[in-house]
C-alpha cells in the first residue's frame, strides 16, 4: 500500500475575520492628501458594515491558511476526466501581467491598442491553422457560452436560408451541456444512442436525421474518450438533408495537432482555451471558448471582429448578418494572452508532442486499472478512459466511496458519474502534464483502494479521514447550505 499523502501537517481550524483582531489594527496605511477635503452629501453617508480591525499578518495569515485547504494543479494531480486539468506555466502568467496587456482599457482607441488587437488577431490566425477551421471568434466567455454560439450560428445560417429548423442531433456520448445549449436556440434535443463499441454510427443518425432537422452536436473526442471514427460518414449525412455539424471541442488535447477538423465535415468548432490551451481552470472563471467555423459560416460571426488594414488593426461592426455581441466588451483578454504564450512557446511539435504524451498515459492507466476495477469499453482510448464500480458492487462500495477515499492519499478524484451511459462511472484524464512517477503513485493509491473495498469496505464508506473536511451530507448540503461556517 502507498504511503498517505493526504493531509498531515498543521492544520489550523480557522475563525472567521469578524472574530479576529481588535480595535486600532490597521493592515493598510493611507497615501497622505494631496487635495482639499470635500463634504460629503449626507444621504450618501450612514453607518457602514462593521469590518474587524486587522493587521496585516493576520490578514496575511488567514487567507494564506484558507489557501492551504484548496486542492489545486499545482499541489497535486487532478485527474479531472474531460476537464484537462493541467499545468499553468508560470511564464504565461508573466505575459499576462505585462503593463501593456493588464494596463489596457477596453475603451481605448485602436491606435493606443495595436498590441491588444495583433496579438488577439494571430490568436485567431494561430487557431484557425490548429484546427484547420477558416475563420475564429474569441468572444465566448467559455465553452458553454462556445456551445451557445456554435447554435446561434447555425441557427443564423438556416434563417438565412429562409428554413428555421426545429430539431438537433445530440448523441449520448456528446458533453452534458449540448442538450441544453440547443434548447437555449429553440431546438428540441434528439437524442442518437452511441452503438456497443462506444461511438456513433452513420446509420444512427440517418434514421432521424430530416428536413426539419438543424444538425448534429457531437463531441470528438466523445466522453468516453474514443474519436468518433465514422464523422466523416455522419458529416456527410447530415449535409445531404442541409444540417450542419457542430463539434464540441473540450477534448481537443486528444487530437490537437494531429487532426484536422476541417477535413472531417466539421462546420462549427468550439474550443476551451482553461483546458487544452493551459490557462487557469476552476474557480468560476474566467474561461475562453473560442469558436471556429468553416467559410459559408464566417459572415454570422459575433461583432466586432477585428481587422487588419495596411499593417493597423482595428473593431468593425459592419457585418450585418452577424449574430452581434456575446460580451460587453471583446472577450477575456487576459486569458487569451496566456494560450497565446502557450502556443508560440510550444510550436508545431510540442502541440503533437502534448497530444501523444496525454493519449500515452490516458492508456497506460487503462491498461494498469482494468484488472483492479470494471473497464465498460475495453479498447484503446485517446486523452482519457472510463471505469466504473461494478467490481466493488458486491461490497456495496460505490464510486462516490473510491472517489472519497481516493482524497486520502493525496489525489483529488476523478469525474464521477459522468458520462450518463455508464453506471457508476469514473472518468479519468491525466494530461501530458503528469510524469510516469506520478501516475505510478495513482495507480497504486486506484490498486490500493480496490483492495480496501474488499477487506474493508467500511473504510470506504466513511472516507476521507485525512482531510481538513470530512465527509458530508450531501443531500442535506445541496438542501440546507451553510455559507457562513
Amino acid at each position: 500500500m502507498p504511503e498517505l499523502m493526504g493531509t498531515t501537517g498543521l492544520v489550523l481550524d480557522e475563525p472567521l475575520l469578524w472574530k479576529k483582531g481588535k480595535r486600532g489594527r490597521t493592515a493598510f496605511s493611507m497615501p497622505r492628501r494631496d487635495v482639499e477635503p470635500v463634504p460629503v452629501d449626507p444621504e450618501l453617508t450612514g453607518d457602514g458594515p462593521e469590518f474587524p480591525d486587522l493587521s496585516e499578518i493576520e490578514v496575511v495569515r488567514h487567507y494564506t491558511r484558507l489557501s492551504q485547504w484548496n486542492f489545486c494543479v499545482d499541489a497535486g494531480m487532478y485527474p479531472l476526466g474531460s476537464c484537462t486539468m493541467k499545468y499553468n506555466p508560470k511564464a504565461n502568467e508573466k505575459y499576462a501581467a505585462l503593463q501593456g496587456f493588464a494596463g489596457a482599457h477596453p475603451m481605448l482607441p485602436p491606435g493606443l491598442a495595436q498590441g491588444v488587437l495583433r496579438l488577439m488577431s494571430e490568436l485567431e490566425g494561430l487557431l484557425a491553422e490548429i484546427t484547420g477551421m477558416d475563420a475564429v471568434t474569441l468572444q465566448p466567455a467559455a465553452g458553454a457560452q462556445g456551445e451557445l454560439a456554435g447554435m446561434l450560428l447555425i441557427h443564423a445560417y438556416h434563417r438565412q436560408r429562409g428554413k428555421v429548423r426545429s430539431k438537433i442531433i445530440v448523441p449520448d456520448t456528446a458533453h452534458g451541456t449540448n442538450p441544453a445549449s440547443a434548447a437555449l436556440c429553440g431546438y428540441r434535443p434528439v437524442a442518437v444512442k452511441s452503438s456497443h463499441d462506444g461511438i456513433v454510427s452513420a446509420e444512427a443518425v440517418g434514421e432521424v436525421m430530416d428536413e426539419e432537422t438543424a444538425g448534429i452536436m457531437l463531441t470528438n473526442p466523445n466522453t468516453l474518450g474514443l474519436f468518433e471514427e465514422d464523422i466523416r460518414k455522419i458529416a456527410e449525412t447530415v449535409h445531404s438533408k442541409g444540417g450542419q455539424v457542430y463539434c464540441d471541442g473540450a477534448n481537443m488535447n486528444a487530437v490537437m495537432g494531429m487532426a484536422h477538423m476541417g477535413k472531417t465535415g466539421v462546420d462549427v468548432l468550439h474550443l476551451n482555451l482553461h483546458k487544452t490551451f493551459s490557462t487557469p481552470h476552476g474557480g468560476g472563471g474566467p474561461g475562453s471558448g473560442p469558436v471556429c467555423v468553416r467559410k459559408h459560416l464566417e459572415p454570422f460571426l459575433p461583432a466586432p471582429r477585428i481587422i487588419e488594414e495596411d499593417g493597423k488593426f482595428r473593431l468593425s461592426e459592419d457585418y450585418p448578418q452577424s449574430i452581434g455581441r456575446l460580451q460587453c466588451f471583446y472577450g477575456n483578454f487576459g486569458v487569451l494572452v496566456r494560450a497565446y504564450g502557450y502556443i508560440r512557446a510550444m510550436g508545431p511539435k510540442g502541440l503533437k508532442n502534448v497530444t501523444r504524451l496525454a493519449v500515452l498515459n490516458a492508456n497506460y492507466i487503462r491498461e494498469s486499472l482494468k484488472g483492479s476495477f470494471h473497464l465498460p469499453y475495453d479498447r484503446p482510448s485517446l486523452h482519457e478512459c472510463v471505469f466504473s464500480d461494478r467490481f466493488q458492487r458486491a461490497a456495496k462500495v460505490t464510486t462516490l466511496d473510491i472517489a472519497k477515499r481516493l482524497m486520502d492519499f493525496g489525489f483529488h478524484p476523478p469525474t464521477i458519474y459522468f458520462p450518463l451511459i455508464v453506471d457508476g462511472a469514473m472518468m479519468i484524464e491525466p494530461t501530458e502534464t503528469e510524469s510516469k512517477e506520478e501516475i505510478d503513485l495513482f495507480i497504486e493509491a486506484m490498486r490500493s483502494v480496490a483492495e480496501e473495498a474488499d477487506k474493508d469496505p467500511e473504510l470506504l464508506r466513511t472516507a476521507p479521514h485525512r482531510c481538513k473536511v470530512r465527509r458530508m451530507d450531501e443531500t442535506g448540503a445541496a438542501r440546507r447550505p451553510c455559507l457562513a461556517g
